[in-house]
């Protein structure tokens, strides 16, 4: 044999194969990823005024594209995500979402995150057929109706009346008379407003003052004043994050201390605006959360995905704990992988039939999905901030200063009432 003998033969094919065993066994230990990535494409607002809760869904998006990768992938192949900043402008969009679909060819699809952008990407989703699921955004396929629409937001087939359902039911328990309603002049802003005047006459409440005001506007002074000069029992504000902040503090150097104020106001939620208020925070009640760290919002995976949030997001100048956004953002992709897997396939009208038609586990509950995409049964809290000293992070995760007063099932706490008793 070519001057090779028998023992020289079996030396040298083990030391051939040997190696080549090697390889083999830890290809079928660990992904190769021999195969094209699934690509996940979306965009979220990581500046301007969406900036502080869009970083922290990209966190989340991430976790859980790292714990699907981790566990083989999808349909055998690694996802990747393809995300755009849309710099929470909703003219953005089109030309995103059609980049996605025509240009990076994604092969699914999320968001986008918020109402106004969620609103604004439909038309050009639909007009390709594609299935997606809109992250945190309030009624935002009410008019569209498009049917492969999916929602990650657990305020109900009629979310616009549930937004601010807690609001006015504890409005309403304290028998008061007079509502001022105001809100940011975007479709947010509107939904929400447009939602609590219906909840405000239902409830028999004399509405005073009923406006809304330019998105860009930094100075609400002049609002505020419009409002004490009405002098309403209670005061209820639809605002995104910057305008959140500019109320807060024009009501307090106003001095705009009506029995109850809050609303669905957006910044209550990011916890850098958190710190920028502080005890100005006190005694606002807020419609806007949709998750909480007490006992009956923690589900399988919950703990463990705002864990690995914490970690990630250290060191990052993001909120350090992702409550209310981290935990549906990783929800909206367990939705996603659920419907892949087991459709095992990636055509978006087969995704979209069996969204419609099965309930999902996932980190923020069991959700299963109805008209217009929105969740069969809703899901909302009242909260109010109570106690706080210096706005510090441990007082913004003290649940005994961050209080649930509605509803039962998921209370924690009294309220502090009224408004001005908050006022030192």
């Amino acid at each position: 044999m070519c001057g090779i003998g028998w023992r020289q033969l079996t030396h040298l094919s083990f030391v051939i194969l040997q190696p080549l065993a090697l390889i083999l066994c830890w290809t079928l230990a660990s992904p190769a990823w021999a195969a094209d990535p699934i690509k996940v494409g979306f965009s979220l607002g990581m500046t301007g005024a969406n900036g502080p809760n869009g970083k922290q869904l990209i966190i989340a998006l991430e976790i859980w594209r790292d714990d699907v990768n981790a566990k083989g992938g999808l349909l055998g192949r690694p996802v990747e995500l393809v995300y755009y900043d849309d710099q929470t402008s909703p003219a953005n969009e089109p030309s995103i979402y059609t980049k996605l679909i025509d240009v990076d060819k994604v092969d699914l699809l999320i968001g986008p995150y918020g109402t106004n952008q969620i609103a604004a990407a439909i038309p050009v989703i639909a007009a390709h057929k594609q299935t997606t699921i809109g992250m945190l955004g309030l009624a935002s396929n009410a008019q569209a109706h498009y049917k492969n629409y999916f929602s990650m937001l657990s305020y109900g087939q009629d979310p616009a009346h549930e937004f601010s359902r807690g609001f006015f039911e504890f409005a309403k328990s304290k028998k008061l008379t007079t509502v001022a309603l105001v809100g940011a002049d975007a479709e947010f802003g509107k939904t929400s407003t447009d939602g609590a005047r219906a909840n405000a006459k239902a409830a028999g409440f004399k509405i005073v003052y009923d406006q809304l005001y330019p998105p860009s506007m930094t100075d609400l002074s002049p609002i505020v004043r419009a409002i004490k000069a009405t002098n309403p029992d209670v005061v209820f504000v639809a605002s995104y994050p910057p305008d959140t902040v500019a109320f807060v503090r024009a009501a307090n150097e106003i001095g705009l201390t009506p029995n109850i104020m809050g609303g669905t106001m957006i910044g209550l939620l990011a916890t850098p605006l958190k710190r920028q208020m502080g005890p100005l925070m006190n005694g606002y009640v807020n419609n806007a959360e949709v998750f909480i760290p007490v006992k009956t919002m923690m589900f399988q995976g919950t703990e463990e995905v705002l864990k690995k949030y914490r970690e990630r997001a250290q060191g990052q100048g993001v909120d350090p704990f992702g409550f209310n956004f981290a935990p549906f953002g990783y929800a909206t992709g367990q939705v996603l992988a659920t419907a892949v897997n087991e459709t095992k396939s990636l055509d978006h009208e087969k995704l979209a039939d069996y969204m419609r038609s099965h309930t999902f586990k996932t980190v923020v509950g069991d959700i299963a999905f109805g008209k217009d995409g929105e969740w069969v049964k809703p899901r909302s809290f009242l909260t109010q901030w109570q106690n706080l000293s210096t706005g510090d992070l441990q007082e913004l995760s003290d649940l005994k200063k961050w209080i649930v007063i509605w509803p039962p099932e998921h209370k924690t706490g009294e309220p502090v009432y009224p408004f001005s008793a908050t006022r030192k």
